[in-house]
């Protein structure tokens, strides 16, 4: 009984995972909140919405299952909302879109045919349709160099030393120059009207087809495939035993709570499972809870603080936050690319759905990623009815 009591290792598993987890992707979710409309005082409450919730949902789903349960935010769904812009209805659409994703997640969950007609969807497709959305975020570094090429190299060159040393460290480093660039060519930080504690909005959603179309459904897809399935396998991996439906369930539910506060979605962590549920958490696999509990309770400690965190990239030129996110997905693309691509009977099929996809062009209000997706599986099952005759 003793075994599962929490530890200083734990603690420092959950605080390192909670860090990283926050500072390797707050940038990306920031730019897409302000790329689907959202104020800087409705981008700030959707921060601390995602934050407070998905520290919430680690905290109750690891405490109920006794496995370390990492959530996270949908930072594929962020740069999603990045790549996909303001749609009609303004950011108030894209709330009604972020309330339908968090509803089909719950579904996913709740329904067993639906969770496996998802977890059904081709992985190449899925992956090249992620690849498609990161790769515009992922030309930010250079886009940066462009504009202010000695700070963005001095951003660039940080990563990449970091990288080699230290890696969980880059893209946190990085963000630490971009702030100090920021003061050194006399950013406009003023705290003095940033109430310490960060203030919710409520924004009433408008649901709109367009918004449906290219928020909604390719935020549930990139969310689940990306993010929700392969933390299961995280989990697996580790030798837990996870109630998958619901797990799915559960964050569907957070989803929803901080939806109408203008948080796009919360779902199960990856990379972050892997600090929590690892060796470096507790030496006993049956304690390694607690290091998720902690991360929880840290996450929602950056949610009450998000309107300082917004006040300092208000303050940093945006080309160099855009920079930082960029350099923060690099990895995600070239995995997503490498596990389009690795299967020679599939590759046709992922390269087409992954060119639409970045191509941006939306047809009829739809963006790329759904129409990317759609031809990719119209490839894929045209190839496929050709062999079977």
């Amino acid at each position: 009984m003793s075994a599962a009591r929490p530890s200083f290792q734990s603690f420092s598993a959950g605080l390192l995972a909670a860090i990283v987890g926050f500072a390797s992707s707050f940038a990306i979710v920031i730019q897409g909140l302000n790329a689907t409309g959202a104020s800087p005082a409705e981008a700030t409450s959707g921060l601390m919405a995602l934050s407070i919730s998905m520290g919430l949902c680690a905290v109750v789903a690891s405490l109920w299952t006794k496995i370390p349960v990492s959530i996270a935010w949908s930072t594929p769904g962020a740069a999603l909302l990045a790549s996909a812009g303001v749609v009609e209805g303004g950011f108030a659409a894209a709330v009604g879109a972020f309330l339908v994703c968090a509803v089909l997640i719950i579904l996913a969950g709740l329904i067993r045919p639906f969770g496996r007609a998802v977890a059904a969807i081709p992985s190449p497709l899925a992956n090249a349709m992620l690849a498609g959305v990161l790769f515009g975020l992922c030309l930010a570094p250079v886009r940066a160099v462009g504009e202010m090429p000695v700070y963005a190299l001095a951003v660039i060159l940080t990563w990449a030393v970091a990288v080699r040393f230290a890696r969980l460290y880059a893209v946190p480093l990085a963000m630490v120059v971009t702030f100090g660039i920021a003061f050194l060519t006399g950013g406009s930080l003023d705290l003095g009207e940033t109430p310490l504690i960060s203030q919710p909005l409520v924004i009433l959603p408008v649901f709109t087809l367009e918004a449906l179309v290219s928020i909604a459904l390719p935020l549930f897809i990139v969310t689940m495939a990306s993010q929700n399935i392969p933390g299961i396998a995280v989990l697996k991996a580790y030798g837990y035993h996870p109630n998958s439906s619901s797990l799915f369930t559960l964050s569907g539910v957070f989803s929803l709570v901080s939806a109408p506060f203008g948080g796009h979605a919360v779902n199960l962590a990856a990379i972050t499972a892997a600090m929590c549920a690892g060796e470096d958490a507790h030496k006993d696999p049956a304690a390694r809870y607690w290091a998720a509990v902690f991360a929880g309770v840290i996450y929602i400690l950056f949610g009450l603080f998000a309107g300082l965190v917004m006040a300092f990239v208000s303050a940093t030129p945006g080309i160099l936050i855009e920079a930082v996110a960029g350099l923060a997905l690099l990895g995600a693309l070239a995995f997503s690319i490498g596990e389009a691509t690795k299967e020679a009977e599939t590759r046709d099929s992922a390269i087409i759905t992954f060119a639409i996809t970045a191509s941006g062009v939306s047809f009829f209000g739809v963006s790329g990623a759904f129409w990317g997706l759609l031809a990719g599986g119209a490839f894929m099952a045209l190839m496929h009815f050709r062999k079977q005759t």
